[in-house]
């Protein structure tokens, strides 16, 4: 949803623009060419591959684009650092790249033949296959229905504590071909998505503690704004989207006072005003050109005057 992002953002000459997930750079690249000749982008990644990837990409843009490696919670302290406070754009892409999926040895694809790692930063946290290796079958369960929303929890949960019994499940193919045997799958014809899609994002959401940030980040967000400033945040799947959601309608109510309260009495001021409706979602012809684009959900805000 480039296009709609940078309708969004609008980032005119000399603007401050922030990237929070700048992943393979394709939004970077094109805020960069709107708010030139003099604006700037701050570019997060906590995968230290997509940085360099990016770093490589967008060479030619010079000191105009500064790149750190760090988690989107992070965003204020570095963005702080860097000189990008008030800033006047802040974008969120939570979405998987298309590297990512493409690097079989990280365990993001179901095809994967590597191990089943899944952490974006690889130097801390635990890994998907250790995961699997220690939870009992009750945590699992609860893991991938809280995580993943999967309705065969229990069975799936059950059948990965049978396996690794006699073998531990090290790669993403072990996990995806074990699904696949024990899922009960809809008839032929009404499977839209691979029986193991919902167990994969519980895990991967769990490796990286995503819906644990996402909140903090959407607050550094809100605080690193100017007055005016714009926020736009995609998400592709229900749970980080009710998380957007209620945090951006939170901040226009302002007001946290008990419904039943007779006057305000905690003086806290909306923040946030609404951009547009809510959610956007991609064009058709967005989603015919590339179908993973079909879950995508945009929405969006504008900081009010402190």
């Amino acid at each position: 949803m480039v296009e709609e992002v940078i309708d969004i953002l609008a980032p005119g000459p000399g603007s401050l623009q922030i990237d929070g997930t700048v992943g393979g750079g394709g939004h970077a690249r094109r805020i960069l060419e709107a708010n030139s000749p003099d604006g700037r982008l701050l570019g997060l990644d906590a995968d230290r591959a997509a940085i360099a990837r990016t770093r490589d990409r967008l060479a030619t843009f010079g000191d105009r684009l500064v790149l750190r490696q760090a988690n989107f919670e992070e965003m204020g302290m570095v963005a702080a650092e860097e000189g990008f406070t008030p800033a006047d754009g802040v974008l969120l892409d939570l979405g998987l790249s298309s590297y990512q999926l493409a690097e079989t040895e990280r365990g993001f694809s179901f095809r994967a033949e590597g191990l089943l790692d899944m952490r974006f930063d690889d130097s801390r946290g635990t890994a998907a296959h250790e995961v699997l290796a220690t939870l009992d079958e009750r945590e699992l369960a609860d893991l991938f229905r809280r995580h993943g929303e999967e309705p065969q929890a229990r069975r799936i949960a059950r059948a990965i504590v049978d396996a690794r019994r006699n073998e531990p499940i090290r790669s993403a193919r072990q996990l995806a071909e074990l699904i696949e045997r024990v899922a009960h799958v809809p008839p032929r014809g009404r499977r839209r998505v691979h029986p193991a899609t919902r167990v994969f994002q519980a895990l991967r959401i769990h490796v990286n503690r995503e819906l644990e940030v996402l909140p903090r980040a959407l607050q550094a967000a809100v605080e690193l704004l100017g007055a005016g400033g714009r926020l736009a945040v995609i998400s592709y799947h229900s749970l980080e989207d009710r998380i957007v959601k209620r945090f951006i309608n939170a901040e226009r109510r302002g007001c946290i006072c008990p419904p039943e309260a007779p006057v305000c009495v905690c003086g806290r001021a909306p923040r946030l005003a609404a951009i547009g409706p809510q959610p956007r979602r991609p064009s058709a012809a967005e989603v015919a050109r590339n179908a993973r684009a079909r879950s995508a959900l945009l929405r969006a805000a504008r900081r009010l005057d402190a």
